[in-house]
């Protein structure tokens, strides 16, 4: 039975979380509040809620975080809960205590179950009185770099250095050689005080060939506890998830009715209540060994394949234990049907070591949502939309589920096939490519794996079929009233080819389309591609048709035909860039210019921002003598820093000051040359930015 009316819910969220849960509490007909920031008042979640409220400028500092302005926004619109979704505020007791203090519900658990989970070391203490296993090591408040040294040996190399105070992968180093100890323990309590601030740290036995299994738990006031079945989370980068799925393929029946217990335990070690997940560490050569690594006391980003799964909607059931009732649910009513997995969309360049990107979404197609397609996307992208660099760079999630693992990855794939951001470069062609990989197929994972991947990803030159629709695109996209400004090859006599020249990733390329008919609906014609940067290279050619999508004709996506196949794309033109998108990925495409070498040389000593941010640092003032190689500026982008440095000797001149937003591709500074300067070693510059350095 309810005991505290829950009629209006404040999302105290952005992005795609916030709308995520704004589609729950529509569906059980409760009023929904979202905040938003200067940088989100356009945002999906904005437009979706039924009332939004505007709480400070775009650092998240002054907003999403801003304790005081959120709680005041929730008293404001007589909010009487307040959903935190992930990340922000969701894990913070001061936030959940002022709730309390205003007297609104917060949809999550108890503030000390909240600060107990929160401190690693505390939490393995709270587990262990449990008995839920925990990995060999050392963790009390107060140790010493000289304690942790000293433990090592009996913990058994390679360990592993952790924060106490956070995750994310900040302050966590792997040791494997009792040499580098001392430094890494240095190392990990700089970068711990920096993050979480709180440099304490704990020593754990690193546990081979590990893979990420976690267990999604829900509780209520009463004392019930259940689980809802484990979560795959082991493809992850740098210790960021980006695939994950249920349930896996590791576990058999009885580890998982075991691991599902201990994860209870572990909720009932700090009387939890609402929805958590207890994450535990598997070794892929032991996987009857378990041990727990911590507990996330919110909703996490990859609940929905659970969803999926179980058919439970798991913030219908956060609302309904904020509430006060009895969880409606018994641990044998839970059954895990199907296999679902969940693909991250990062505004994020793999192909540049994963630089956080940026810019306007020109473009926006989803993939088929419709019942029966097995397909979900969770998702806060519009055409339209401004991605910027001061929040986290995920903009969306595509789900997907079929009733065995093969089905659902497959669906996957062509999800991600299906999904389009023209405008802003993402990871959907590298997510693409790791489901394809044998050992993903095959289920034969490890958190490292994905990091052994990376080196073998690649973007590859874009497809002929591409780079024709750029050719076709221009012919459509010109006005056709003056036949002599057409571009569809008229001329007295014998029709002319319409050329483009087209440069991607360095390839060259001419596109000659010799046009049968062009109007307002299609173009069709002959095309062929010839290839500049290799004459031995045999030219592409095929009769194409081009139906270029229209407004009211029910289709999101262009069709191109080629020798009769015919084939879903997309394309926008942003200046003299073209962005395509197709069955073989999402390609960018300059019309090509012809370049002088001493017009490029003018360019040389400058320095560029590869990425939206906000300048945090600059290391030089105008008129210093500087030398290749030198931190210049310091560029701040989705949580990390990059240094920019110079890529000459010479004299520089700044154009920017700490505090600035800049934009990809600007000009932040200039090294003008020494007489007698060479500009730096290419050998030893990033091959994708030769003048910035991740830090």
């Amino acid at each position: 039975m309810s005991t505290r009316p829950i009629r209006s819910v404040l999302v105290a969220n952005r992005g795609e979380i916030a709308c995520r849960v704004i589609d729950t509490l529509r569906r059980m007909g409760i009023r929904s509040i979202a905040v938003y920031s200067d940088a989100d008042a356009h945002a999906r979640h904005v437009h979706q809620a039924d009332v939004a409220v505007r709480i400070g400028p775009a650092a998240a500092t002054q907003s999403y975080l801003d304790i005081g302005a959120v709680v005041d926004a929730a008293r404001k619109t007589g909010a009487d809960a307040v959903h935190p979704g992930y990340g922000f505020l969701s894990e913070n007791q001061k936030f959940a205590a002022a709730l309390a203090d205003a007297g609104i519900v917060f949809i999550g658990p108890p503030t000390e179950a909240i600060a107990t989970m929160g401190d690693k070391i505390a939490a393995r203490a709270a587990v262990t009185a449990r008995e839920v296993p925990v990995v060999p090591g050392l963790s009390r408040p107060g140790l010493t770099d000289d304690d942790l040294i000293a433990a090592a040996p009996d913990i058994g190399f390679p360990v592993l250095i952790k924060p106490s105070a956070g995750g994310g992968g900040k302050g966590m180093h792997r040791v494997a050689d009792p040499t580098e100890l001392p430094a890494a323990l240095q190392r990990a309590r700089r970068e711990a005080g920096a993050a979480f601030g709180d440099d304490a740290l704990f020593l754990e036995h690193f546990v081979d060939t590990p893979r990420h299994i976690e267990v999604q738990v829900l509780a209520d006031e009463h004392g019930n506890v259940i689980h809802l079945g484990e979560r795959e989370c082991s493809l992850q980068r740098r210790h960021q998830k980006v695939i994950e799925e249920a349930p896996s393929a590791l576990l058999d029946a009885d580890t998982r009715a075991r691991i599902g217990a201990a994860a209870c335990d572990a909720a009932r070690s700090v009387g939890y209540t609402g929805a958590g997940t207890v994450e535990f560490i598997v070794s892929a050569h032991r996987p009857d060994e378990f041990f727990f690594m911590e507990m996330n006391t919110r909703l996490q980003v990859e609940h929905p394949v659970t969803e999926l799964v179980t058919g439970i909607d798991l913030v219908e059931q956060q609302i309904r234990v904020a509430r006060g009732e009895v969880l409606g649910l018994a641990q044998d009513s839970i059954t895990l049907t199907g296999h679902a997995v969940e693909a991250r969309v990062y505004a994020e360049d793999p192909a540049r070591g994963f630089l956080p990107t940026g810019g306007t979404i020109e473009h926006l197609v989803h993939p088929d949502t419709s019942p029966g397609s097995g397909v979900r996307v969770d998702s806060a992208m519009l055409d339209g939309l401004r991605v910027g660099s001061d929040y986290d760079p995920m903009l969306a999630k595509v789900i997907a589920y079929g009733s065995d693992r093969e089905e659902a990855l497959e669906r996957l794939d062509q999800a991600l096939a299906h999904t389009r951001v023209l405008g802003v470069v993402t990871n959907i062609d590298f997510c693409r490519f790791v489901l394809r990989h044998q050992a993903v197929i095959d289920a034969e994972l490890d958190t490292e794996l994905l990091d052994r991947l990376v080196s073998d990803y690649t973007v590859g030159e874009p497809a002929p079929e591409a780079q024709v629709l750029v050719g076709l695109a221009r012919i459509g996209t010109r006005e056709r009233g003056d036949i002599w400004s057409s571009a569809v090859g008229w001329r007295v006599g014998q029709p002319a080819p319409v050329i483009t020249r087209l440069v991607s990733g360095g390839h060259h390329c001419t596109v000659e389309i010799l046009v049968d008919s062009a109007d307002s609906e299609s173009v069709s014609g002959t095309a062929t591609v010839t290839y500049a940067d290799d004459e031995s290279r045999a030219p592409w050619t095929a009769d194409v048709v081009y139906l270029p999508a229209r407004p009211g004709d029910g289709r999101d996506s262009d069709r191109l035909i080629v020798d009769g196949v015919s084939q879903s794309w997309s394309s926008a033109r942003v200046g003299e860039t073209w962005w395509v998108a197709g069955p073989s990925g999402t390609r960018v495409l300059d019309l090509a210019r012809p370049l002088l070498d001493e017009a490029a040389d003018e360019h040389a000593g400058e320095i560029v921002s590869p990425m939206p941010g906000t300048v945090v640092a600059v290391g030089a003032h105008d008129g210093d003598e500087v030398t290749a190689g030198a931190s210049i500026v310091v560029v701040e982008a989705m949580k990390m820093e990059h240094a920019l440095t110079a890529s000459v000797d010479g004299t520089v001149d700044i154009s920017v000051t700490v505090g600035d937003k800049v934009d990809a591709g600007q000009i932040l500074a200039v090294v003008t040359p020494a007489a007698d300067a060479d500009p730096a070693d290419p050998d030893t510059a990033d091959p994708a930015t030769p003048n910035a350095a991740a830090s």
